[in-house]
């Protein structure tokens, strides 16, 4: 991955008219040497009128920001043929942990592939057909694959998290709609925009009729990187036609509400979202931007946010590797993506992938070989990884409908802040210094002062 310079929004002091007196937070921790993995702490931390030494971290439960949507992870087939073949006591337990609120981590968003991405056993559509046939009318459509593990395990989960928020996005379109025949890279036809839209119909209506509600799609997964298998290219004005003239008049016809998200890909091609929001006939239909950070500057989400402040943003992927360190990826993540991400605008934050095999598959020929899912499953053995910890730290703490707040960010110490609908507030701290750092939280003209580990992820709870 490429780890780029990212710098937090300007940070100020402010003062408070209200007390917190008396009152104590929860402090949760994640550290660099996994001497604490998401354990909280003992210490008793107290609000009072001293603010003691150390970094003053202020948090504002009054200027509000954002609504968060969810937290979560890709579901790929490889992930879900893992989960689906584990013991079923083992499976319900692991799940259980996942997605209950309260109980587990409480993850609230999942992405799913609309056909197979690389981390899924074999590349396939739902409309395979012979070579050199079409099926434009949508007659030989099957979820395929999917029926035999996503599809079971999406309900699993929705049993358990019935409010969980999901989001699809295909890596291609079926091999007879490309311009090269083949999976990897190509084009759509343009004489296939109408027919693609009907295929993504077919797949929400599908969904729906196995009791899973897709809440929103994206045109094409990194519509700028052809090399992926499968993968395919879209150009700014081709995903621009492609909505506008077959894929939100679809949806409409079909009366679906789905919502439509546009780009779907890196951080340093703004450009390419901007063009279709400039675009008043794709404005008027898509929900917003989704973004990756394999290259670019996190901070272009807020660019885009500030430029168009009636549409969101969302983060939607950001793999760890198998060759990182888990200090280093616990740091670059929650600064990056989580803290980075939701400090400019995003609604949500999704990481790839939730699990792997111990090789790190399966994936498809020349998917993925280096992608290290949030679990490692053997059988019914579990391994929780780095990226676990990563998204655990803010899920666990920060359920859907929490709104943003404003913290300040001082030195090597990086925060982001929320306010729960259940009246809690919530602060994420990575200190990413060596050592272990002394602050204290400023909050409604109280001080609660506290340490937090050196390389390592704290949040708190009030």
């Amino acid at each position: 991955m490429k780890r780029n310079g990212f710098l937090l929004l300007a940070c100020v002091s402010l003062a408070f008219t209200t007390g917190l007196s008396g009152q104590t937070a929860e402090q949760w921790v994640t550290t660099s040497n996994r001497s604490a993995l998401l354990q909280r702490q003992q210490a008793v931390i107290t609000f009072g009128t001293s603010a003691g030494g150390g970094v003053l971290i202020d948090v504002d439960t009054l200027r509000k920001f954002q609504r968060i949507d969810g937290f979560g992870f890709a579901l790929t087939g490889s992930s879900a043929q893992l989960l689906g073949r584990m013991d079923k006591v083992a499976r319900a337990a692991l799940l259980q942990e996942l997605f209950a609120a309260g109980i587990g981590i409480g993850l609230s968003e999942l992405r799913l592939s609309i056909g197979a991405s690389d981390l899924s056993p074999m590349v396939s559509s739902y409309d395979d057909v012979p070579t050199g046939q079409t099926d434009l009318g949508m007659d030989h459509f099957d979820l395929g694959a999917d029926k035999q593990y996503i599809v079971p395990i999406l309900q699993e989960i929705l049993a358990i998290a019935p409010h969980l928020r999901i989001i699809a996005t295909p890596w291609s379109a079926p091999l007879w709609m490309k311009t090269n025949g083949n999976s990897v890279g190509g084009s759509l036809k343009p004489d296939c925009y109408r027919a693609y839209a009907a295929y993504f119909v077919k797949y929400i209506q599908s969904m729906a009729k196995a009791g899973i509600r897709i809440d929103a799609v994206t045109p094409q997964n990194e519509p700028l990187n052809p090399n992926n298998n499968p993968s395919m290219m879209m150009t700014a004005n081709e995903e621009a036609g492609f909505i506008k003239n077959a894929l939100a008049p679809a949806f409409q016809a079909a009366g679906l509400n789905t919502k439509i998200i546009i780009y779907d890909h890196n951080c340093d091609n703004i450009a390419y979202a901007e063009a279709l929001l400039r675009d008043a006939a794709v404005k008027n239909v898509v929900a917003g931007t989704a973004f990756h950070l394999y290259a670019g500057d996190i901070n272009n989400m807020g660019v885009l946010a500030g430029e168009s402040p009636d549409r969101n943003v969302y983060f939607t992927e950001q793999y760890t590797a198998n060759t990182g360190d888990f200090g280093g990826d616990l740091r670059w993540h929650t600064k990056n993506v989580v803290i980075g991400a939701l400090r400019n605008r995003s609604r949500n934050v999704i990481e790839w992938n939730l699990a792997n095999d111990p090789a790190f598959g399966p994936h498809t020929p020349g998917g993925c070989s280096t992608c290290k899912g949030a679990l490692t499953i053997s059988g019914s053995s579990v391994v929780r990884n780095v990226s676990y910890y990563i998204i655990a730290q803010v899920s666990k703490f920060v359920p859907p409908g929490s709104v943003r707040v404003w913290s300040s960010c001082k030195g090597d110490i990086n925060t982001v802040a929320f306010t729960t609908p259940a009246g809690k507030t919530v602060l994420l701290v990575e200190n990413d210094g060596s050592g272990e750092a002394p602050i204290s939280i400023s909050a409604n003209g109280r001080f609660a002062p506290c340490k937090v580990p050196g390389g390592g992820v704290t949040t708190f709870v009030w």
